[in-house]
């Protein structure tokens, strides 16, 4: 077995995938599958520069295993190696171009370097083979809001959380987009419905936070921020904001209003 690892700043992605192509007797299969195994386990457990070293060790036996490829272009993504992580994305694709996760693990990439025209065209392939990966949605909805397309973000975020209910950060991400397009009704309610259910998702309440204030509700909001500081500080850091996390500029706006008093 192997296994294929998307790593992003607020989700693990797991997907699995079968070798049917390697054949080889019992005890070699078993020191490579262990080989493989611990190179995963440290990846996972975030221990990266450690996880690097076992990748190579891994692929210096086994260069052509696609699996192990993407998992390593993941790895090397965390840690800075942006152009490496893409040149084993392409090396994985290259190895096995029916397999989708390594276009979704290639666009992320893509899109740490700006790259979102590359990004958006991995992301349309993987959703022409199969419309309800939600983890190809999520991401295409980010590239056009990060080309100010916030209707098109909108409508994505939306598909993303209908085919993963369970997807907290599309459903935040869909109501940021409202907050953008004016739909502050909209938005209010699924902030609202997102914290009754995850009182603890940062998300939802600093964007709360930010709707609060735009609507004059000055208590409201720092009720909400009182949580947003324990939960996660980063959200009173703009350059974060926009380039990280990649909210929309109006709830950006409203929430810096907020955390300097305007």
């Amino acid at each position: 077995m192997r296994t294929f690892k998307k790593v992003k700043v607020c989700f693990l992605l797991i997907f699995v995938f079968l070798n049917i192509f390697y054949i080889s007797p019992c005890y070699s299969l078993s020191f490579r599958e262990n080989l493989f195994q611990n190179a995963l386990d440290l990846s996972s457990s975030g221990k990266f520069n450690l996880a690097l070293q076992a990748w190579n060790q891994y692929l210096d036996s086994y260069p052509d295993d696609a699996a192990g490829l993407s998992n390593r272009g993941n790895v090397r993504l965390v840690i800075g190696d942006v152009e490496g992580s893409i040149e084993d994305q392409n090396k994985s694709i290259s190895l096995n171009p029916s397999e989708i996760d390594p276009y979704i693990n290639r666009g992320i990439a893509e899109e740490a370097l700006g790259l979102w025209s590359q990004a958006k065209e991995d992301y349309l392939l993987v959703i022409s083979q199969d419309s309800t990966n939600f983890s190809a949605l999520y991401n295409l909805a980010n590239v056009e809001g990060s080309t100010s397309n916030w209707k098109k973000a909108r409508d994505l975020f939306s598909k993303a959380s209908l085919y993963n209910p369970g997807f907290a950060m599309a459903r935040s991400s869909m109501a940021l987009a409202d907050f953008q397009l004016g739909n502050i009704d909209e938005s209010e309610k699924e902030l609202k419905n997102l914290i009754r259910r995850y009182p603890t998702f940062a998300d939802a309440r600093a964007a709360l936070t930010a709707l609060n204030w735009s609507k004059g509700e000055s208590g409201k909001a720092e009720s909400n921020w009182i949580a947003v500081t324990e939960l996660d500080p980063r959200y009173s850091d703009e350059e974060w904001l926009k380039k990280i996390r990649r909210w929309p500029p109006e709830p950006i706006k409203d929430l810096m209003n907020f955390v300097d008093l305007k």
